[in-house]
Protein backbone atom coordinates (compact mmCIF):
# COMPACT_ATOMS: atom_id res chain seq x y z
CA UNK A 1 0.00 0.00 0.00
CA UNK A 2 1.16 3.54 -0.77
CA UNK A 3 0.53 5.87 2.17
CA UNK A 4 0.69 9.67 2.20
CA UNK A 5 0.82 11.28 5.64
CA UNK A 6 0.12 15.01 5.77
CA UNK A 7 1.26 16.42 9.10
CA UNK A 8 0.37 19.79 10.58
CA UNK A 9 2.42 20.29 13.72
CA UNK A 10 5.26 22.74 14.16
CA UNK A 11 7.18 21.08 17.01
CA UNK A 12 9.69 18.33 16.26
CA UNK A 13 9.59 17.12 19.88
CA UNK A 14 5.80 16.99 20.16
CA UNK A 15 3.55 14.02 20.78
CA UNK A 16 2.40 14.39 17.16
CA UNK A 17 6.01 13.97 16.05
CA UNK A 18 6.15 10.76 18.07
CA UNK A 19 2.92 9.57 16.45
CA UNK A 20 4.39 10.27 13.03
CA UNK A 21 7.63 8.43 13.78
CA UNK A 22 5.74 5.42 15.12
CA UNK A 23 3.43 5.30 12.10
CA UNK A 24 6.30 5.45 9.63
CA UNK A 25 8.14 2.67 11.47
CA UNK A 26 5.02 0.50 11.69
CA UNK A 27 3.86 1.04 8.11
CA UNK A 28 7.35 0.44 6.71
CA UNK A 29 7.70 -2.77 8.72
CA UNK A 30 4.39 -3.93 7.26
CA UNK A 31 5.77 -3.45 3.75
CA UNK A 32 3.93 -0.25 2.89
CA UNK A 33 5.56 2.68 1.09
CA UNK A 34 5.27 5.95 2.99
CA UNK A 35 5.62 9.55 1.86
CA UNK A 36 5.27 12.53 4.19
CA UNK A 37 4.19 16.10 3.68
CA UNK A 38 5.36 17.80 6.88
CA UNK A 39 3.70 21.14 6.20
CA UNK A 40 5.54 23.28 8.75
CA UNK A 41 8.91 21.75 7.90
CA UNK A 42 8.17 22.38 4.22
CA UNK A 43 7.11 25.95 5.02
CA UNK A 44 4.05 25.19 2.92
CA UNK A 45 2.22 28.36 1.92
CA UNK A 46 -1.44 27.99 3.01
CA UNK A 47 -2.67 31.19 1.35
CA UNK A 48 -4.62 30.75 -1.90
CA UNK A 49 -3.81 33.65 -4.24
CA UNK A 50 -3.43 34.49 -7.89
CA UNK A 51 0.26 33.56 -7.54
CA UNK A 52 -0.85 29.93 -7.69
CA UNK A 53 -1.51 30.29 -11.41
CA UNK A 54 0.99 30.68 -14.22
CA UNK A 55 -1.79 31.68 -16.60
CA UNK A 56 -5.14 33.36 -16.13
CA UNK A 57 -8.39 32.51 -17.84
CA UNK A 58 -10.12 35.46 -16.17
CA UNK A 59 -7.46 38.14 -15.70
CA UNK A 60 -9.83 40.86 -14.51
CA UNK A 61 -11.24 39.08 -11.46
CA UNK A 62 -9.85 36.13 -9.52
CA UNK A 63 -12.21 33.14 -9.60
CA UNK A 64 -9.97 30.77 -7.72
CA UNK A 65 -11.74 27.48 -8.38
CA UNK A 66 -12.14 28.17 -12.10
CA UNK A 67 -8.50 29.19 -12.40
CA UNK A 68 -7.54 25.94 -10.65
CA UNK A 69 -9.33 23.93 -13.31
CA UNK A 70 -7.90 25.99 -16.18
CA UNK A 71 -4.32 25.91 -14.89
CA UNK A 72 -4.55 22.19 -14.16
CA UNK A 73 -5.30 21.55 -17.81
CA UNK A 74 -2.68 24.08 -18.93
CA UNK A 75 -0.12 22.45 -16.60
CA UNK A 76 0.58 25.90 -15.20
CA UNK A 77 -0.23 25.47 -11.51
CA UNK A 78 2.50 26.58 -9.11
CA UNK A 79 5.17 23.99 -8.44
CA UNK A 80 4.30 23.39 -4.79
CA UNK A 81 0.68 22.58 -5.67
CA UNK A 82 1.69 20.31 -8.53
CA UNK A 83 4.06 18.37 -6.26
CA UNK A 84 1.35 17.82 -3.64
CA UNK A 85 -1.26 16.75 -6.21
CA UNK A 86 1.21 14.14 -7.47
CA UNK A 87 1.56 12.71 -3.97
CA UNK A 88 -2.19 12.80 -3.41
CA UNK A 89 -2.98 10.91 -6.60
CA UNK A 90 -0.11 8.49 -5.94
CA UNK A 91 -1.38 7.24 -2.60
CA UNK A 92 -3.78 4.43 -1.72
CA UNK A 93 -4.26 5.78 1.80
CA UNK A 94 -4.24 9.41 2.89
CA UNK A 95 -3.64 10.18 6.57
CA UNK A 96 -4.33 13.71 7.76
CA UNK A 97 -2.58 14.17 11.11
CA UNK A 98 -3.09 17.29 13.18
CA UNK A 99 -3.88 18.63 16.66
CA UNK A 100 -7.52 19.65 16.93
CA UNK A 101 -7.61 23.45 17.06
CA UNK A 102 -10.87 25.35 17.52
CA UNK A 103 -12.96 22.35 16.39
CA UNK A 104 -10.98 22.13 13.16
CA UNK A 105 -7.62 21.64 11.48
CA UNK A 106 -4.75 24.12 11.85
CA UNK A 107 -4.73 26.87 9.23
CA UNK A 108 -1.73 25.41 7.40
CA UNK A 109 -3.63 22.15 6.75
CA UNK A 110 -6.79 24.00 5.72
CA UNK A 111 -4.65 25.94 3.26
CA UNK A 112 -3.13 22.70 1.95
CA UNK A 113 -6.62 21.38 1.28
CA UNK A 114 -7.75 24.63 -0.33
CA UNK A 115 -4.79 24.74 -2.70
CA UNK A 116 -4.22 21.03 -3.39
CA UNK A 117 -7.77 19.64 -3.66
CA UNK A 118 -7.94 21.19 -7.09
CA UNK A 119 -11.07 21.70 -9.16
CA UNK A 120 -10.87 19.41 -12.16
CA UNK A 121 -8.77 16.80 -10.40
CA UNK A 122 -10.33 16.15 -7.00
CA UNK A 123 -13.78 17.62 -7.50
CA UNK A 124 -15.84 19.44 -10.13
CA UNK A 125 -17.65 18.34 -13.30
CA UNK A 126 -19.71 15.83 -11.32
CA UNK A 127 -16.83 14.58 -9.16
CA UNK A 128 -18.21 14.16 -5.66
CA UNK A 129 -18.56 11.34 -3.16
CA UNK A 130 -18.81 8.08 -5.17
CA UNK A 131 -17.41 9.83 -8.25
CA UNK A 132 -14.84 12.04 -6.51
CA UNK A 133 -11.34 12.36 -7.88
CA UNK A 134 -9.93 10.28 -5.00
CA UNK A 135 -12.38 7.40 -5.47
CA UNK A 136 -10.79 4.03 -4.72
CA UNK A 137 -8.60 5.46 -1.98
CA UNK A 138 -8.94 5.33 1.78
CA UNK A 139 -8.37 8.18 4.20
CA UNK A 140 -8.07 8.56 7.94
CA UNK A 141 -7.93 11.44 10.40
CA UNK A 142 -5.34 11.16 13.16
CA UNK A 143 -5.82 13.88 15.71
CA UNK A 144 -4.90 14.85 19.24
CA UNK A 145 -6.73 17.08 21.67
CA UNK A 146 -6.34 18.49 25.14
CA UNK A 147 -9.99 17.61 25.78
CA UNK A 148 -10.90 14.66 27.98
CA UNK A 149 -12.97 11.82 26.44
CA UNK A 150 -16.10 12.80 28.38
CA UNK A 151 -15.92 16.29 26.93
CA UNK A 152 -16.23 14.76 23.45
CA UNK A 153 -19.26 12.60 24.27
CA UNK A 154 -22.61 13.43 22.63
CA UNK A 155 -23.68 15.16 25.85
CA UNK A 156 -20.22 16.53 26.61
CA UNK A 157 -18.98 20.09 26.70
CA UNK A 158 -17.40 19.91 23.25
CA UNK A 159 -20.01 17.59 21.75
CA UNK A 160 -19.76 14.36 19.82
CA UNK A 161 -16.43 14.02 18.06
CA UNK A 162 -18.01 12.67 14.87
CA UNK A 163 -19.93 15.96 14.68
CA UNK A 164 -16.78 18.00 15.29
CA UNK A 165 -14.94 16.07 12.56
CA UNK A 166 -17.86 16.09 10.10
CA UNK A 167 -16.48 18.96 7.96
CA UNK A 168 -13.15 17.19 7.38
CA UNK A 169 -14.37 13.57 7.24
CA UNK A 170 -17.49 14.19 5.16
CA UNK A 171 -17.02 17.60 3.61
CA UNK A 172 -13.45 17.00 2.45
CA UNK A 173 -12.40 13.35 2.44
CA UNK A 174 -15.69 11.60 1.63
CA UNK A 175 -16.70 14.38 -0.77
CA UNK A 176 -13.44 13.82 -2.65
CA UNK A 177 -14.31 10.13 -3.05
CA UNK A 178 -12.35 8.52 -0.21
CA UNK A 179 -13.59 5.71 1.96
CA UNK A 180 -13.04 7.25 5.36
CA UNK A 181 -11.76 5.03 8.16
CA UNK A 182 -12.68 5.76 11.79
CA UNK A 183 -10.39 8.44 13.24
CA UNK A 184 -7.61 7.73 15.69
CA UNK A 185 -7.83 10.17 18.58
CA UNK A 186 -5.40 10.80 21.43
CA UNK A 187 -7.24 12.52 24.28
CA UNK A 188 -5.99 14.98 26.91
CA UNK A 189 -2.41 14.63 25.69
CA UNK A 190 -1.35 17.73 27.64
CA UNK A 191 -2.41 16.19 30.93
CA UNK A 192 -1.91 12.41 30.81
CA UNK A 193 1.24 10.71 32.08
CA UNK A 194 4.04 9.29 29.95
CA UNK A 195 2.70 5.74 30.26
CA UNK A 196 -0.61 6.81 28.77
CA UNK A 197 1.11 8.57 25.88
CA UNK A 198 3.09 5.39 25.20
CA UNK A 199 -0.18 3.44 25.26
CA UNK A 200 -1.60 5.83 22.68
CA UNK A 201 1.41 5.10 20.46
CA UNK A 202 0.92 1.36 20.88
CA UNK A 203 -2.81 1.68 20.15
CA UNK A 204 -2.04 3.65 16.99
CA UNK A 205 0.40 0.98 15.82
CA UNK A 206 -2.28 -1.64 16.42
CA UNK A 207 -4.76 0.38 14.36
CA UNK A 208 -2.28 0.60 11.50
CA UNK A 209 -1.85 -3.16 11.52
CA UNK A 210 -5.60 -3.49 10.91
CA UNK A 211 -5.95 -0.93 8.12
CA UNK A 212 -7.11 -3.28 5.41
CA UNK A 213 -9.63 -5.00 7.69
CA UNK A 214 -11.09 -1.78 9.11
CA UNK A 215 -14.65 -0.98 8.05
CA UNK A 216 -15.05 2.59 6.71
CA UNK A 217 -17.46 5.06 8.23
CA UNK A 218 -20.87 5.37 6.61
CA UNK A 219 -21.66 8.32 4.38
CA UNK A 220 -24.72 8.36 2.16
CA UNK A 221 -23.93 7.52 -1.49
CA UNK A 222 -25.13 9.78 -4.27
CA UNK A 223 -27.94 7.39 -5.11
CA UNK A 224 -29.58 8.19 -1.76
CA UNK A 225 -30.24 11.77 -2.86
CA UNK A 226 -32.95 13.01 -5.18
CA UNK A 227 -32.84 15.74 -7.85
CA UNK A 228 -33.42 18.32 -5.12
CA UNK A 229 -30.10 17.25 -3.48
CA UNK A 230 -31.94 15.95 -0.40
CA UNK A 231 -32.33 12.40 0.86
CA UNK A 232 -34.98 10.61 -1.13
CA UNK A 233 -38.29 9.84 0.56
CA UNK A 234 -37.95 6.54 2.40
CA UNK A 235 -34.17 6.86 2.86
CA UNK A 236 -33.45 7.10 6.57
CA UNK A 237 -30.67 9.48 7.54
CA UNK A 238 -27.81 7.41 8.94
CA UNK A 239 -24.89 9.84 8.72
CA UNK A 240 -24.41 12.29 11.55
CA UNK A 241 -24.63 15.36 9.31
CA UNK A 242 -27.89 14.47 7.63
CA UNK A 243 -31.16 14.51 9.50
CA UNK A 244 -34.79 14.95 8.70
CA UNK A 245 -36.32 18.30 9.74
CA UNK A 246 -38.81 18.16 12.57
CA UNK A 247 -42.41 17.79 11.43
Amino acid sequence: MKVLIVLAHQEAQSFNAALLARSVAELTALGHTVRISDLYAMRFNPVATADDFGERRFPDRLQYDREQKYNLHQESLSGDITAEIEKLLWCDLLILQFPLWWFSVPAIMKGWIDRVFVNGAIYGAGRRYDTGGLAGRRAMVVTSTAAYPGMCAPDGLVGALDVVLWPIQNGTLAYAGCKVLPPFVSYSVNFVDEATRHRYLDDYAARLRQLEATEPLFFHPLQDFGPNWRLKPGVMAKAVGQGKPAS
